[in-house]
């Protein structure tokens, strides 16, 4: 299993309206492109953000490598557009892609 892990830091300021528009529109317009299986979403408690910020990271769960790349080139352009308009000035992401290590 993949996982696209995608970190955000957000201003206090705007933190409410950021976590609605995440629940409402941004996460289900990620799951609707059909790529991911299913999705974490989740608060960053420790170690405690600075900067007047709060931390959250989403974690979309996908089948293959493969549908992690056209994901990336076909649909998270306009994604990662649409969030910048949104809340570029008031956040920060970063994202990574990792492999589950069955035990």
């Amino acid at each position: 299993m993949i996982i696209y892990s995608v970190t955000t830091s957000v201003f206090h300021s705007h933190e409410e309206e950021w976590l609605t528009w995440m629940q409402e529109k941004h996460i289900p317009d990620v799951m609707a492109t059909g790529y991911f299986s299913d999705f974490d979403f989740n608060k960053l408690l420790d170690p405690q953000p600075e900067g007047g910020t709060s931390t959250y990271n989403v974690q979309y769960y996908l089948d293959s490598f493969s549908d992690y790349h056209y994901y990336i080139t076909e649909k998270a352009p306009a994604l990662r557009e649409e969030h910048e308009k949104e809340f570029g000035k008031h956040s920060v992401s970063f994202r990574t892609v990792l492999k589950r290590m069955d035990t």
